[in-house]
């Protein structure tokens, strides 16, 4: 049996006890032969331990009702406050969705530029936080058992080092989707996409696109993360200094360097952290957009456009295209346009050469080579003895197999 209902049973047995210590009292003072006396001598002739332990009985009962009264009143108001929270934050919710649809309705101006429509829809803020999302593309999904397990550990290592952020992989049919509905109000962003000829273009200018329109942090699939992402920020640099967090791609020494990339020092962008709407990603977009409609242009009415040649042509045009060559170009011209970065010297490569800590440029943070493309193994104990190591790249070319 319940203490409840031991208690509920014991109520009214009180109770009863009171009433009758109560009629026995009155009886005692109507019965006495004296009875004119008066009650308070009445009083004095019953024992002090009758009344004593009647008061207390009483007593005990008002604080037992009294805290049984405070226990369901305590409860009430924090099943009140709970359901009032959860509205409060059901009608959060729904308010940020109702804003979301509003900016995707609003149309920009029409006879604005390219680059104004891209402000005027996803318009820059650098006091905002990184937002929480980690971005990835592959071709295939994760329930497909074509997706590579090396890649499916590092896409499920990325979630779990980064718990609270919101993790999307998108494939080839899901990313089209995302942005024909992110920019709609921008048609040739669409065709842009549309029209390039290779998956491996696609997936570059889907980085740059879902990060201006999104921010948070884009990884290729063949990366894996070795520490969380929150601690890429030095401790003496404040998140809100910064737009945008990269790190250096190749660096090279070699006479050569030209048969083998673009440039010379590029920044990689198989890893970028961003905030929504920074004017590097509007740039690389106006400029991929402009670049791949003028090539179309070109064309003759039954024709698409291809890449064409040896492998490694193929590749020195994917970088100058879409990749880490015009990633570099847009970041170096950045740097050098002092009414965007607000730095007041010319900025080149040799700024970055040999890069072993990093370095804050305008609200750039560059890391070096080794912090997205670090070559330690994976601890098992999960201990990384290089506190600037926080992915490791496979570098696995997988747009030749796309």
């Amino acid at each position: 049996m319940s203490s409840t209902y031991y208690n509920k049973r014991k109520r009214p047995i009180v109770i009863t006890v009171i009433i009758l210590v109560v009629i026995l009292i009155i009886t005692k003072i109507t019965t006495s032969k004296n009875s004119g006396k008066n009650f308070g001598e009445v009083l004095q002739n019953i024992p002090n331990e009758s009344i004593l332990g009647l008061s207390n009985l009483i007593t005990n009962e008002n604080e037992k009702s009294q805290d049984e009264f405070l226990t369901k009143l305590e409860k009430m108001n924090s099943k009140f406050f709970q359901l009032q929270d959860e509205r409060l934050k059901k009608l959060e919710r729904q308010n940020e969705l109702l804003l979301e649809q509003i900016k995707l309705l609003k149309n920009p101006p029409q006879q604005s530029s390219l680059r104004e429509k891209l402000v005027y829809l996803y318009p820059y803020d650098p006091t905002v936080k990184f937002p929480a999302y980690i971005w990835q593309t592959w071709k295939h999904g994760l329930n497909d058992e074509r997706f590579d397990e090396l890649y499916r550990e590092g896409e499920s290592q990325w979630a779990w080092k980064n718990p609270g952020f919101v993790h999307e992989l998108f494939n080839d049919d899901t990313s089209h989707t995302m942005i024909k509905h992110l920019f709609k109000q921008i048609p040739e962003v669409i065709e842009a996409f549309e029209s390039l000829p290779e998956v491996i273009l696609r997936m570059d200018f889907f980085r740059y696109l879902i990060l201006f329109a999104k921010g948070g942090v884009y990884s290729d699939i063949d990366t894996y993360p070795l520490q969380p992402i929150p601690n890429w920020i030095p401790e003496n640099v404040l998140p809100d200094e910064l737009g945008m967090i990269i790190s250096i791609d190749t660096d090279s020494s070699s006479p050569d360097w030209k048969s083998e990339s673009v440039r010379r020092l590029q920044f990689c962008q198989f890893v970028i952290q961003a905030k929504p709407g920074h004017p590097i990603l509007r740039e690389i977009i106006a400029n991929i957009v402009e670049d791949t409609l003028a090539r179309k242009s070109e064309l003759m009415s039954n024709e698409q456009l291809r890449l064409t040649g040896s492998s490694n042509q193929r590749s020195l045009e994917i970088s100058k295209w879409t990749g880490s060559g015009k990633w570099t170009d847009m970041v170096m011209r950045y740097f050098n346009d002092y009414l965007q970065s607000s730095i007041f010297q010319k900025i080149t490569w040799k700024e970055f050469h040999d890069l072993k800590i990093p370095k804050l440029v305008s609200d750039i943070l560059v890391l070096p080579v080794h912090s997205f493309a670090s070559e330690i193994e994976i601890p098992k104990d999960g201990k990384i003895d290089d506190p600037l190591a926080f992915v490791k790249h496979y570098s696995a070319k997988i747009w030749k197999t796309t």
